[in-house]
């Protein structure tokens, strides 16, 4: 897995939240960005799929739907791998506190859930830097479902409705999600990712954050207040 079961060297923090959508890990590291930029520490925040070089194109096939499961993973980590190159690595090795919303890891999990090879999706990732904290929030896919369609109707890859599992969205989200859930419990003990409950409340979550943060950052010299 090169990179990826080794402690990175540089002298910056990676942390990064995984979970699917509906989870609120979006919520909890935009809280964990704002509360370290009032403690004066540099931050650099990244997110999925958000490359230049790519996002476009990857936007474009998935209005189409087009995508192949195979294709869908290599456009995802060529984004990866730009951003990778241009924003995580000099971040790193100039110190910063990397913040990243979704990492390798999301990979491993939809991809695998498509049905790509396990072995091939974590090869193509070998180059990742492992983070200092991962963090996965844990929901079940009914309670995801409820939070997100609360605003929108699930779309068509997050239903997996690529896959063909049912006509019907809602089914279909329930059968992919339920798949990439657990491909996330795997990963738990194989990556030591932090598994958080999801619907424990957000300022419970983000007190717990904090401190699994301000521990990484101790053991670099690094205190926080």
């Amino acid at each position: 897995m090169g990179r990826l079961t080794e402690k990175h060297n540089l002298k910056g923090t990676l942390v990064c939240v995984e979970g699917i959508d509906g989870s609120g890990k979006s919520t909890q590291i935009t809280l964990l960005r704002d509360w370290l930029k009032s403690t004066g520490q540099d931050v650099i925040f990244t997110e999925w799929n958000s490359s230049e070089l790519i996002s476009q194109t990857t936007k474009l096939a998935k209005k189409k739907n087009m995508l192949s499961p195979r294709t869908f993973s290599l456009l995802h980590a060529v984004d990866f791998a730009d951003r990778a190159k241009q924003v995580i690595a000099p971040a790193l090795k100039a110190g910063f506190i990397v913040l990243a919303d979704r990492y390798a890891y999301t990979a491993f999990a939809r991809d695998v859930a498509r049905g790509v090879d396990a072995n091939w999706v974590r090869k193509v990732y070998d180059f990742a830097y492992r983070p200092d904290l991962a963090i996965y929030f844990d929901i079940d896919p009914k309670t995801a479902m409820d939070r997100i369609c609360s605003n929108r109707a699930p779309k068509f890859y997050e239903a997996g409705m690529d896959l063909k599992l049912s006509n019907d969205p809602y089914e279909s989200y329930l059968i992919f999600q339920g798949r990439v859930i657990k491909e996330y419990q795997k990963m738990v003990k194989e990556f030591g990712l932090v598994k958080l409950n999801a619907t424990d409340s957000i300022h419970s979550k983000q007190i717990k954050i904090r401190q699994m943060l301000k521990e990484v950052l101790k053991e670099k010299g690094i205190e926080v207040n």
